[in-house]
């Protein structure tokens, strides 16, 4: 009888250490590995960097395992809560938040925190949640009210000012609105307004820092030794790798220290010193395979809530790798998007690991949701 209730408590514990989707896992994994190999060279003279990451992997893991065991139903009901206290801290920030390199981005209680992070997760299951509720017939101002949705929090994130988070929470939240049903029309008309407002953006929604990055893009060599020095030097870190690179631990432009934050958002560079173009194929393959997961799960999502946040989900993914990558090569200006999976650094590691959870969470309970 003992045997037969151990069997019985190890079936009904088993699914809760199941709940990986196997192929995102593995792809997460090699590009995890990938990121380890990279942050032990970019490293070599900083201690401790490794063993911070591989901490900041286990916490990742955590969360994850515990987010994919939460039934999306649970998710559902945690939505509006999770936006009203993300919105919440972006205003106490804004009020009385701490000051790093000029910016006003982190919350200190105890330790700090930035609260934009979790704004990447909350602002997807506030629209997936706002659209599922509508759905069937939905108008056009319900698609007015959710860019006030995500505008609020945007702008918020804006002020601090941090353009990378900021264009994140916007990737994410505008996939939403176009998955749910945003007529093409719409679509052009927002476009051709984005791009009759740059001169005022330009002029007036614009800090000084910003408008140099942007200048900066368009000819690094105005100040090679000045404000395009960073980006000259990762631009040359790139190009030296050539077919096959350096050489693990061989790359010169990190070592001797020109490349800017390269554990951090210039890890791309130190890759690709290292391992050349045949490294940087098999990188954008892994990240190919990552967003065609996640594209795969929110294609097989039961109903309209999970299949807007599978796909806002994922098009985080793809805006951090693009972003970070067109980034250090010179292709769009410095804002500060780390490399998703590779760089240092805790808290946008964690996002990353909470992002993977739902999407495995999703995959798993898809014939458990009510279509």
């Amino acid at each position: 009888m003992r045997i037969n209730e151990r069997r019985s408590l190890g079936r009904r514990l088993r699914p809760y250490f199941t709940v990986f989707d196997l192929p995102l896992m593995l792809i997460i994994c090699a590009l995890l590995s990938v990121g380890l190999v990279t942050l032990y060279s970019a490293g070599l003279g900083i201690p401790g960097k490794v063993e911070d990451q591989m901490r900041n992997i286990f916490l990742a893991f955590m969360v994850m395992w515990f987010v994919a065991n939460i039934t999306p139903q649970v998710m559902m009901r945690i939505a509006v809560p999770a936006y009203v206290v993300a919105v919440a801290l972006l205003v106490a920030v804004a009020l009385f938040g701490t000051i790093k390199l000029g910016a006003r981005r982190w919350l200190h209680v105890g330790v700090d925190i930035q609260p934009s992070e979790f704004m990447k997760i909350a602002m997807p299951l506030m629209l997936a949640w706002f659209f599922q509720q509508r759905a069937g017939h939905l108008r056009w101002q319900d698609y007015a009210i959710a860019a006030v949705l995500l505008a609020i929090p945007v702008a918020l994130i804006v002020k601090q000012p941090d353009l990378g988070t900021a264009l994140l929470v916007v990737a994410a939240g505008f996939c939403a609105i176009f998955l749910a049903g945003l007529a093409w029309r719409a679509l052009i008309a927002l476009f051709v307004t984005a791009l009759a407002s740059l001169p005022v953006i330009w002029t007036v929604g614009m800090h000084d820092y910003q408008r140099d990055r942007v200048l900066t893009l368009i000819d690094p060599y105005l100040e090679p030794l000045g404000k395009g020095f960073h980006i000259i030097q990762s631009m040359i870190a790139i190009g030296s790798g050539g077919v096959s690179g350096k050489g693990w631990t061989h790359g010169t432009q990190a070592h001797l220290e020109f490349i800017p934050e390269r554990t951090t958002d210039f890890i791309f560079a130190v890759f690709s010193e290292e391992f050349g173009l045949t490294g940087n194929l098999v990188l954008m393959f892994l990240y190919l395979l990552l967003i065609g997961r996640g594209l795969m799960i929110a294609g097989n999502a039961p109903n309209l809530f999970t299949r807007l946040l599978a796909g806002s989900i994922t098009m985080i993914y793809f805006t951090y790798a693009f972003v970070n990558m067109a980034m250090v090569s010179g292709i769009v200006p410095v804002v500060g998007v780390p490399l998703p999976f590779m760089s240092y650094g805790g808290t946008a590691l964690l996002t990353l690991g909470l992002g993977a959870g739902i999407l495995m969470s999703i995959q798993r309970h898809r014939k458990l949701v009510q279509t």
